[in-house]
C-alpha cells in the first residue's frame, strides 16, 4: 500500500490533531483486530439524499450513546450463505487487496457480514425477495433473514473505506465500509430496534444533518469520504483509503491497483 494525500485538508486536520492526541495517551496492546464490515444505507428518494444511523445504547462498553452506521464482526457463516447476486469484480478486488490472504471467499464474507449485520441492528434485509426462502442457511442471523423470504445480493455494494482501530485501544477492529442504495431493501422485520436492543434509536438524516449527531470520529470521517465519492458518481474505480495510526499521526493509505482494475 502506498501514503497518498488527504482527499481534503479538513480531513487530514481532523486525524493528525483530534485523533492522534487520544489515541498517544493510552497503552500499546497486542489485541488482533477482528475482521468486521458496516453498511451505509443511502436514501435517494427526497429532495436530498439521506443515510441510515443508529443510536447505540449507552450499556455499551465500546462506543456508548453514539451515532453509528449498523455494523459488525465477521462470522463464519458469512462464508457460506447463499447469494443471488455476486460481488461486482473491481469491488471485489479492491476488498482483496486490503486481506493478507486475499481471496474471493474473504471478500464476499466481508460483504455479507455488513448485510447481516444491518438486518440484526435495524431488521432491514438487503436483497431480492424473487426466490423464496435461501435453503439451509448458516444458524443464527442468517437463518432469521432466511425466514423472511430473501437471498442477500452484493451486486450493488459500494466499498467506501476501511478503518483499523489503533494498538492503543481495548477493543480493534479492521473495519470495511459499504454503501447500498436503501432501495435495495427487499423485507422489514419490525420491533428489532428498541431499549434493549443493541440500537436504540433509528434516523434517517442528510449528510449535513449527520454532523449534528454525536458520533465517534471515524464515523464522521468515512461520511467525507462518501462525500467525496458521491460528488465523483461513486465510481467503484475511485481509491478506497485505509485509515489507520502510523508512528507520527495516522496515516490515509490507498491499496496500488490491481489487474482488475486496470
Amino acid at each position: 500500500m502506498t501514503i497518498q494525500p488527504p482527499a481534503d485538508e479538513d480531513l487530514a486536520d481532523v486525524l493528525t490533531q483530534a485523533l492522534w492526541a487520544k489515541v498517544r495517551a493510552g497503552t500499546p496492546n497486542k489485541v488482533r483486530p477482528r475482521k468486521a464490515a458496516t453498511l451505509i444505507l443511502l436514501d435517494h428518494t427526497g429532495p436530498q439524499m439521506r443515510v441510515l444511523m443508529g443510536k447505540r445504547h449507552s450499556r455499551h462498553d465500546f462506543m456508548p450513546d453514539v451515532f453509528v452506521f449498523p455494523g459488525g464482526g465477521v462470522e463464519p457463516g458469512d462464508r457460506q450463505m447463499a447469494v443471488a447476486g455476486a460481488l461486482d469484480p473491481v469491488t471485489e478486488a479492491k476488498l482483496m487487496a486490503c486481506l493478507d490472504r486475499p481471496s474471493p471467499g474473504g471478500a464476499r464474507a466481508l460483504a455479507l457480514a455488513a448485510i447481516r449485520e444491518t438486518f440484526e441492528e435495524t431488521g432491514l434485509a438487503l436483497g431480492v425477495g424473487d426466490y423464496g426462502a435461501p435453503d439451509n442457511p448458516p444458524p443464527g442471523g442468517w437463518t432469521r433473514f432466511a425466514e423472511m423470504g430473501v437471498y442477500p445480493t452484493l451486486e450493488d455494494l459500494h466499498f467506501i473505506g476501511r478503518a483499523i482501530t489503533p494498538p492503543r485501544m481495548a477493543k480493534r477492529f479492521d473495519a470495511f465500509f459499504f454503501a447500498a442504495d436503501a432501495s435495495g431493501v427487499a423485507a422489514t422485520l419490525e420491533g428489532v430496534v428498541g431499549e434493549s436492543s443493541e440500537l436504540v434509536e433509528l434516523v434517517w438524516v442528510t449528510l449535513k444533518e449527520a454532523q449534528g449527531l454525536g458520533m465517534p470520529l471515524i464515523t464522521n470521517v468515512i461520511l467525507k469520504e462518501l462525500e467525496i465519492r458521491l460528488a465523483k458518481g461513486m465510481s467503484r474505480f475511485l481509491p478506497v483509503p485505509t485509515y489507520r495510526a502510523g508512528r507520527t499521526g495516522w496515516l490515509r493509505l490507498e491499496a496500488q491497483a490491481t489487474s482488475a482494475e486496470r
